[in-house]
């Protein structure tokens, strides 16, 4: 068993687990009613709209929530920021549930889905679609993260010289899973470009679509760690993080700086600055999903709020709606069908409870999985890295920690 992480090793079932596995099983049984009586038996899609919130939430906003893995894996491996370490195997369950379920979701949205496999068949694939792109790199994402989950299986059932097997190769795996998500997600983006007049001005460029994609994914994903840690620290009693938290907090920071400054200089250089002041409902969506953006940065600029759990949560959870309705706005809300047209959108019951249903099976998972293999830091390993945080020599070897006492 790794020294730096453990198994909660509590009750499996409990009030939460039954809750969330209630709403798992209602979901499952609206998915059945879909593949017998298609789609049309269960959601509001129509000619105008051709996808709908199973796309939109579980797929476009669903996989940036599941960035969490990517956004460490550049801080950890790629900056060589290694005491964030203790939060990756959290973050990198949380993708895999993550991007998992967003592309059970894209199946789910399938027309015909029994031809599913021929994305994979080089005789049928369209190669001028950005799609194809998007569910080549997800699928190949999803088999990169299950290999980089696989060392707490391994240390589970003790497998040490499959592990030590593995970590000489997983270097490899690392940099193919950081190459993978910035891929598909700046993929999103020239989705949009793509869709052309369709996409309202506020969420239309030519050019930055894809940039706004990634970064809009890698403040998701950094919000989605603080989410996650504060979570188990609250809900599962475990020692607090915070410290590793304040970090992370100072990255989102200056991303969300660079977002809203490129956001805003696009329009003005656009000229499309305007629209967001012309009262319509897009222009107040525009506005709520700026306001999110800036409570953040607002937050995370403050020393005093940084260094509080509690503000470090409140800027998160901003942070991932900001992300979420951004998604929302681009991809659903500011989307026209075309001039004249009657076509009208909003999710059916059952769409919303599937959706429902779908994050449930995510929590779910997760929460049974902490419990049985070693995902969460051993409370040791929290301890010496608050240790580290106040005093450096902590972390030196002993030779070099007795220099330290001698000189002091």
């Amino acid at each position: 068993m790794s020294g730096h992480h453990q198994p909660l090793n509590r009750k499996l079932i409990t009030l939460p687990t039954l809750v969330l596995a209630i709403l798992s099983f209602i979901a499952l049984l609206i998915l059945a009613k879909r593949f017998a009586l298609g789609l049309g038996s269960v959601t509001n899609l129509n000619d105008g709209y051709p996808w709908g919130i199973w796309v939109v939430y579980d797929v476009v906003v669903g996989t940036g929530f599941a960035c969490g893995g990517y956004a460490l894996a550049l801080v950890v491996y790629i900056a060589n920021k290694g005491k964030y370490h203790p939060l990756v195997r959290p973050a990198l369950l949380a993708s895999l549930f993550g991007y998992t379920l967003g592309g059970i979701s894209a199946f789910i949205d399938m027309g015909r889905y029994w031809n599913f496999y021929n994305m994979f068949l080089p005789e049928q694939m369209n190669l001028n679609s950005v799609m194809l792109e998007v569910g080549l790199c997800v699928t190949a994402y999803c088999i990169v993260l299950f290999i980089e989950f696989m060392p707490a299986l391994l240390e589970h059932y003790q497998l040490e010289k499959a592990k030590a097997r593995l970590d000489k190769v997983l270097f490899i795996i690392i940099a193919i899973g950081v190459l993978l998500p910035t891929m598909h997600q700046s993929s999103l983006g020239s989705l949009l470009i793509a869709m052309g007049f369709k996409v309202d001005v506020l969420w239309q460029s030519s050019y930055l679509m894809p940039l706004f994609a990634i970064l809009t994914a890698m403040t998701m994903g950094f919000s989605i760690v603080i989410f996650e840690a504060s979570f188990v620290t609250v809900g599962l009693k475990r020692d607090s993080e915070a410290h590793l938290l304040r970090g992370l907090g100072r990255i989102i920071q200056v991303l969300l700086g660079v977002v809203l400054i490129l956001r805003f200089g696009d329009l003005l250089y656009r000229g499309a600055l305007p629209a967001v002041f012309n009262g319509s409902f897009k222009s107040f969506m525009f506005l709520i999903e700026t306001a999110l953006f800036v409570v953040p940065l607002v937050i995370l600029s403050s020393g005093k709020h940084r260094n509080r759990g509690s503000m470090l949560l409140i800027a998160a959870v901003s942070m991932l709606f900001a992300g979420a309705l951004y998604r929302f706005n681009a991809f659903l809300i500011g989307w026209t069908p075309n001039a004249g047209s009657s076509y009208v959108y909003f999710p059916s019951a059952e769409e919303l409870l599937v959706s429902i249903g779908i994050v449930a099976m995510e929590i779910l998972g997760y929460l049974l999985i902490v419990k049985w293999l070693p995902i969460l830091p051993a409370h040791a390993e929290v301890k010496k890295q608050t240790a580290i945080k106040t005093d450096p020599s902590v972390n030196k070897p002993p030779a070099e920690q007795a220099s330290v006492e001698v000189g002091s």
